[in-house]
C-alpha cells in the first residue's frame, strides 16, 4: 500500500496569518450582512446576490479557522465535521460568485426584466446550495472527508489522502468546480465589458444631453458594475489552492513551500474581508452610513458643553446638503 505523503508543517507565524486571515473574512461577511439587514434600499438583487456569496463566505471563513486552529494530526469526528463544513460553504461560494457573473450579465447584455430574473434567482438558490449539499452528503456518507496531512490544504481537513479515489473526489468536491469558474468568469467578464464599451460609445455623441436625465440610473449601475470585481477577486486569491493541487498531484516538494502554504491559507480564507473592502469600506453609500453611526454617540457626550451645539448649524440648509445624498443616489454609489 501507498505510504501516507509526509504532512506539511505549519509554523506559528503561518498559522497566525492565515487564522488572521480567517477573522478579518468573518468580520467583513458579518459586516456585509449587517448593512443589507440595516438598510432596505440598498437591498437591490444584485447585493441580494452578495448577500448569499458573504453567508457562504463566513460559513468557510469560520470552519477553516477552527481547522487551521486545530491543525489536526491525524483524523477524528471534528476533523471531519471542519471538513464537511468547509466543503459545501467553499463549493457554495463558487456557485454563488458564478450566479452573479451570470446575473450581471442577463441584466447588463440581455437587458433581462424582472420575472426572468425573478425565476432565476431560485434557480440560483436551488443549486448554489443544492449541488454543493449533495456533494458533502455523499463525501460524508462514503468517508472520504478526513485528515490531509495538510498538502492541499493549510491545516484544515478536506479529502483524506489515502483514499483510493482522492482525486475524483477532491475534483468533485471543490476543484472541477474552482476551475471552471476560472475559465467561465473571465469569459462572461470580458463580454460584459465588451457591451458596456459599445453603449458607451453609442451614446458619447448624446451623452451631454441624456447625462443629467439619466444620472440617477447611472448611479444606480454603479453597483452593478463594481460586482464585475468579484470573479477578479475570485480569481486572485483562489489560484494559489489551485497550484497547490497540481503539484500534489506531481509530487512536487515545492507543495510545501512556505510562501505557498501562507498564499493558499489567505487566498482560500480572505474572499469575505475582499468583499468587503470592495462594496463596504469602498461603497460610499455604505460607508457613509456605517461612519455616521460610529460618529453618532459623539455629539450625545459632547452635548453637555455649549460649543458643540455649533454642529447644528449645518440643519439649517440641510435641505441642499441632503439633493446630494437621495434616496435614489445612495444604493448606487
Amino acid at each position: 500500500m501507498q505510504l501516507p505523503a509526509p504532512p506539511t508543517e505549519l509554523v506559528p507565524s503561518e498559522r497566525a496569518v492565515v487564522l488572521l486571515s480567517c477573522a478579518l473574512s468573518a468580520l467583513g461577511s458579518g459586516l456585509l450582512v449587517a448593512t443589507h439587514a440595516l438598510w432596505p434600499d440598498l437591498r437591490s438583487r444584485a447585493r441580494r446576490l452578495l448577500l448569499f456569496l458573504s453567508l457562504a463566505d463566513l460559513l468557510s471563513a469560520a470552519s477553516y479557522f477552527y481547522g487551521v486552529l486545530q491543525d489536526f494530526a491525524g483524523p477524528s469526528w471534528d476533523c471531519v465535521l471542519q471538513g464537511a463544513l468547509s466543503t459545501f460553504a467553499n463549493t457554495s461560494s463558487f456557485f454563488w460568485t458564478v450566479a452573479i457573473a451570470l446575473y450581471l450579465y442577463l441584466s447588463i447584455v440581455r437587458a433581462a426584466r424582472e420575472p426572468r430574473t425573478g425565476r432565476l434567482l431560485w434557480a440560483f438558490h436551488v443549486v448554489s446550495w443544492g449541488v454543493p449539499l449533495a456533494i458533502t452528503v455523499a463525501a460524508v456518507a462514503l468517508k472520504k472527508i478526513g485528515y490531509d496531512a495538510s498538502d492541499v490544504s493549510v491545516g484544515w481537513c478536506w479529502i483524506d489522502l489515502e483514499a483510493e479515489d482522492r482525486i475524483l473526489w477532491m475534483l468533485l468536491t471543490g476543484k472541477l468546480w474552482e476551475m471552471l469558474a476560472y475559465v467561465a468568469l473571465p469569459v462572461i467578464y470580458c463580454l460584459i465589458r465588451k457591451h458596456i464599451n459599445r453603449a458607451h460609445e453609442a451614446l458619447s455623441e448624446y451623452r451631454p444631453i441624456l447625462s443629467e436625465a439619466h444620472r440617477p440610473q447611472h448611479q444606480a449601475s454603479v453597483a452593478d458594475k463594481k460586482l464585475m470585481l468579484i470573479p477578479l477577486t475570485f480569481i486572485c486569491l483562489r489560484v494559489w489552492s489551485t497550484v497547490r493541487f497540481v503539484l500534489t498531484l506531481c509530487g512536487s516538494p515545492a507543495v510545501q513551500s512556505p510562501v505557498l502554504v501562507v498564499l493558499h491559507g489567505i487566498g482560500n480564507t480572505f474572499q469575505g474581508g475582499a468583499n468587503c473592502i470592495m462594496f463596504v469600506l469602498c461603497t460610499q453609500a455604505v460607508r457613509t452610513r456605517l461612519f455616521s453611526i460610529c460618529c453618532s454617540s459623539q455629539p450625545h457626550a459632547e452635548s453637555p458643553a455649549g460649543p458643540p451645539k455649533a454642529p447644528a448649524a449645518p440643519s439649517k440648509t440641510g435641505e441642499p446638503q441632503g439633493s446630494r445624498c437621495t434616496p435614489d443616489e445612495l444604493p448606487g454609489t
